[in-house]
C-alpha cells in the first residue's frame, strides 16, 4: 500500500508520535521514510538569521537522528532531509520530490493543537493543500504538558 512515507518533524514532543507511528506504518507496509525537517526561513530577521540558522539546524538534526532511531528499531530504511523554507510548502515540495504516498505528522508541535485548529497552521495548510493523504496524530493523553 505504502512504498515511502514523508515524516516532518520539528523535534518537539509533539510530534514524537507521528514519527512512532510513521515508522510503524513503514514496518508493516516494508516502506521507506522519508524523515523531513524544515528550517523556517521566517523565524529570525536579517541580523540574526546566521546564529538562528545555525540553531535551528542542529535542532534538526537532533530531530531527524530521532526519526533514524525509531527506524532502527523496527527495522525500517529511514533518509534524512533537512530543507529551508516555509515549512508547509517545502513538506509538499518534499512529498512530490521524494514521491511519497503518504505524510504522517502532528498536530501539536512547537506551537500546540491551538494552532493546529487555527487557520494557518503547518499540519492544517498540508491536510488543505496536499496531492497524497495525510496523517495527523495527536499525542497520547498522558504525554501531554499540563498547565
Amino acid at each position: 500500500m505504502y512504498d515511502a512515507i514523508c515524516c516532518p518533524t520539528d523535534g518537539s514532543r509533539g510530534s514524537d508520535a507521528a514519527v512512532e507511528h510513521a515508522c510503524e506504518l513503514a514496518a508493516l507496509a516494508d516502506a521507506r521514510v522519508h524523515a523531513l525537517f524544515v528550517v523556517d526561513e521566517s523565524i529570525a530577521g536579517a541580523a540574526e538569521w546566521d546564529m538562528v540558522v545555525e540553531r535551528e539546524e542542529a535542532r534538526g538534526e537532533r530531530a531527524l537522528a530521532a526519526v533514524t532511531d525509531a527506524g532502527e528499531r523496527r527495522g525500517v530504511p529511514v533518509e534524512r532531509h533537512l530543507r529551508r523554507g516555509r515549512p508547509h510548502e517545502e513538506i509538499l515540495d518534499a512529498a512530490g520530490d521524494y514521491g511519497v504516498d503518504l505524510i504522517v505528522m502532528g498536530t501539536e508541535g512547537r506551537t500546540g493543537i491551538g494552532r493546529f485548529l487555527s487557520a494557518g497552521s503547518v499540519a492544517e495548510r498540508v491536510v488543505r493543500h496536499s496531492e497524497v493523504p495525510v496523517l495527523t496524530v495527536r499525542r497520547r493523553d498522558a504525554d501531554r504538558d499540563v498547565a
